[in-house]
């Protein structure tokens, strides 16, 4: 544990952060690698270590680093490919982006307002061949042309370029808002590659009721792809975000409060597991489920059986009650008690009023 910045209080503080990987599609999404990052001051200290029983094959790695070696462990299982999501916390990382794209994945990944890119049309120059002395040229140019900020861009857009787009249904009404997509080139530190970066969506929307653009992100997704197909995927990420929060509110996989490296694991994992099963019985039962093809078969009504409300049957006479009494095997025969002797006495004034009196 060390200060660094939370997600859930949205800002810095003491905390424990974890890197996952999950499973998503419209219905449901399960956590299928889910690993605690260990700071940096954290990974050379080796009491603290020592402590906490971190292993010795864990060394520091940042979190784009720990998140990319999860994908590689879910390709190499086998496990179903699709579209990577990622937040701006893991889409501002260009090597990230990068080496998802060389493993033959396609993302979309949110990005910063900052982000620069070069705007449809423009690129980095070529590196220009010399006739005369001196070592060629082996970098991509800049020249008089600068790429600008994503924002810059956004802000740029003509009026036509904006459309509403809705996604999915929300609590009262279908989520929708104003989006706009371009063609642009990445241009972060382009100017140390010798290639220029291939062209990929740049996604942004822009609220009515918004002054700026609120969202911006980078896809790799195949250049037919309609545009409401676009926002769908990308607003996939509000099932993970939504189904954590039931995770840590309601199965306690926030609620961990050690210090142990296998204790912090052994607790997410039996989270991850009930809530996988939960997943799978909510599946089973319709609407989610298929429906029964045939109503279900009447059970068999028992002998004697009489239904609520019903008048009660002809009751035993009250002489055949009790006749036999049941041995218990823990307790005596049940004997019939014995006659208890009686004395008479006569009150000294009155020798007609007398009582009985037990000895």
């Amino acid at each position: 544990m060390t200060r660094q910045y939370c997600g859930q209080l949205g800002k810095q503080d003491n905390c424990q952060v974890a890197v996952s990987l999950s499973l998503a599609n419209h219905d449901a999404s399960l956590p299928i690698a889910y690993r605690l990052y260990l700071p940096e001051d954290w990974a050379k200290d080796q009491a603290r270590r020592d402590k906490a029983k971190v292993p010795e094959t864990i060394a520091f790695q940042t979190k784009p680093e720990i998140a990319l070696e999860q994908i590689k462990a879910a390709r190499t299982a086998g496990l179903p490919q699709g579209v990577v999501l990622m937040d701006a916390g893991y889409g501002n990382d260009t090597g990230l982006r990068t080496d998802i794209t060389s493993l033959g994945l396609r993302y979309v990944a949110g990005i910063g307002p900052n982000t620069s890119v070069w705007p449809p049309g423009e690129a980095p120059m070529a590196p220009q061949s010399r006739t005369g002395r001196g070592r060629p040229q082996t970098r991509l140019q800049r020249g008089q042309h600068q790429p600008i900020s994503v924002k810059t861009l956004a802000l740029s857009l003509p009026q036509e370029a904006w459309q509403t787009i809705t996604w999915r249904e929300g609590t009262t009404d279908r989520l929708a808002s104003r989006f706009a997509r371009r063609s642009v080139r990445p241009a972060h530190r382009d100017n140390l590659l010798s290639e220029l970066r291939a062209e990929e969506w740049l996604l942004i929307e822009w609220p009515e009721d918004e002054t700026t653009p609120t969202k911006y992100w980078f896809s790799t997704l195949p250049e037919e792809t309609a545009f409401d197909r676009l926002v769908d995927l990308t607003k996939l990420r509000w099932r993970i975000e939504r189904d954590y929060q039931e995770l840590k509110q309601e199965l306690g996989l926030g609620d961990y409060e050690g210090r142990g490296w296998r204790g912090f694991h052994h607790h997410a994992t039996l989270c991850i597991a009930a809530y996988g099963f939960l997943i799978a019985e909510r599946g089973a039962i319709p609407p989610s489920g298929p429906g029964f093809s045939a109503p279900l078969s009447g059970s068999a009504i028992p002998e004697g059986y009489r239904p609520r409300g019903a008048a009660d049957p002809t009751r035993t006479a009250h002489p055949q009650l009790d006749r036999n009494n049941p041995k218990a095997p823990h307790r005596r025969a049940l004997q019939d008690p014995s006659e208890m002797s009686l004395l008479q006495y006569a009150h000294p004034e009155d020798g007609k009023n007398s009582r009985l009196l037990t000895q």
